[in-house]
């Protein structure tokens, strides 16, 4: 009895290493979140723009895994799947824990956006991770969408697969 109590310990305890090796310990979707406030591109205190006024597309990134799911941003920003009036895409960098210096990211998203027109801001310490319970979000590329309402009702992790792209058309269409 004691040695299958043990196992099922152990078992238990390996379930949820795993869980967090993935990034797996969020909160259930759909749930409210909060706007936060963060950093623009050169270090000032600003709120996430168009929040409560559009749906939001949310490229949460860490700069280390930039290229996680780069043919899939690339293929959707060609195809235009994602825009529309009722949406608004950005950028925020997940600076925490990055191995580049935080005022080189920031410098080089400067001169993307210049060139683009793209929405980036910085969260240096991983606020966004903190307050809106995604849980582990080093070394992920974190793709979220944000109702008008303040409900985030998708968020996946890391490279996605063909089915979870399909997934994330299905439910950004409702959103546009």
């Amino acid at each position: 009895m004691k040695k299958c109590i043990i196992s099922m310990l152990a078992l238990a305890f390996a379930i949820s290493a795993n869980a967090q090796e993935k990034g797996d310990d969020m909160q259930p979707l759909p749930h409210k979140i909060e706007n936060l406030e963060l950093l623009d591109l050169r270090k000032n205190i600003t709120k996430i723009p168009f929040y409560g006024e559009k749906n939001l597309l949310i490229f949460y990134v860490d700069p280390d895994k930039y290229k996680q799911n780069h043919e899939f941003t690339v293929e959707m920003e060609e195809n235009h799947r994602a825009a529309g009036e009722n949406i608004e895409g950005l950028g925020i960098l997940n600076l925490k824990n990055t191995i580049f210096p935080n005022s080189i990211v920031r410098s080089i998203a400067r001169k993307r956006t210049e060139k683009n027109n793209a929405t980036i801001i910085a969260d240096p310490d991983c606020i966004v991770a903190k307050e809106w319970g995604l849980g582990d979000c080093n070394n992920y590329f974190v793709l979220m969408i944000v109702t008008k309402e303040g409900e985030l009702v998708y968020c996946k992790k890391g490279e996605l697969t063909k089915e979870e792209q399909a997934e994330f058309y299905e439910v950004v269409d409702k959103y546009r």
